[in-house]
């Protein structure tokens, strides 16, 4: 192996964005982790909406030169920032241009040019607010009853990652709450009939390899200072806890999405497709 590429490279990017940039730090987040031996030391320039603004960010670029990633829309800044990350021989990426110009040729119609327009106060920033306080408020078995209103419920043994997908969940909209399937876990007659009735709320089982179970099990317990035995992260017990769950799954016909090789993401996006054809009936 060339020793060379153990050597760690850090190296300056500068995030400019007339918003609040975070559409900058997930491309640049996800761009370099497909460079394990690249270390970006980032500088957010966010809400740049001003041409004194925009001279100290360029001041700064000047000081510690860089990659630069940019999303503006004002032609004003955006020709300052370009001109002078060419005087200074700065690579300059808008990167949304790519994206805007091929949807704009197949919409056949000119972008708005609305800073922020993504986050526009609308029906939909509401609905993710409301989700996510629901979420929150049905998570790990609370308010039974309000779990009548839900979108989706998801159930499934200590461990299974309920409560991160619910809230990934909750910030596409979705109202998702979660029961946690415990040891003699005794649900409500009625909750056998929310899956059947039509527009009720979808429910997933969610599923996984016992040994991954018992590993995190462990890994949670050692976070949390808890050395001596507990059955809690028992293969065995795990084993015997994943049978139950999917026997109740099996025996009311609802749907199971195994989470041992998926993340957060990964889970939802899985979740997300059922209930669309859920929806679709």
């Amino acid at each position: 192996m060339d020793p060379k590429q153990n050597i760690s490279i850090y190296f300056h990017v500068h995030l400019v964005s007339d918003s609040t940039g975070e559409t900058l730090v997930a491309v640049m987040k996800a761009s370099c982790a497909q460079f394990s031996h690249a270390t970006a030391l980032e500088h957010l320039h966010a809400l740049v909406r001003t041409p004194a603004q925009m001279e100290r960010v360029l001041e700064q670029i000047e000081a510690r030169p860089g990659l630069v990633l940019y999303t503006l829309v004002n032609s004003e800044r955006r020709r300052m920032l370009e001109a002078r990350c060419a005087e200074l021989n700065i690579q300059a990426v808008s990167v949304l241009d790519p994206t805007l110009a091929t949807l704009g040729r197949y919409l056949g119609a000119p972008m708005s040019s609305e800073v922020g327009a993504q986050r526009n106060l609308d029906a939909a920033y509401y609905g993710r607010i409301e989700a996510l306080d629901y979420a929150m408020a049905h998570d790990d078995g609370q308010n039974l009853n309000g779990l009548k209103k839900a979108d989706i419920i998801l159930l499934g043994v200590s461990r299974t990652s309920k409560t991160p997908t619910c809230i990934y969940l909750a910030n596409r909209g979705i109202k998702a709450g979660n029961i946690p399937l415990v040891p003699n876990t005794v649900l409500p007659d009625w909750f056998f009939e929310l899956g059947k009735k039509p527009g009720g709320p979808l429910i997933i089982g969610l599923v996984a390899a016992p040994v991954r179970i018992a590993q995190i099990r462990e890994q949670r317990l050692s976070s949390l200072s808890e050395e001596s035995y507990s059955s809690y992260a028992d293969e065995e017990e795990v084993r015997a806890e994943m049978v139950l769950a999917r026997r109740l799954f099996v025996r009311n016909s609802w749907r199971t999405v195994d989470v041992s090789r998926r993340s957060i993401e990964e889970t939802a996006a899985r979740i997300i497709t059922i209930y669309q054809d859920y929806k679709n009936g």
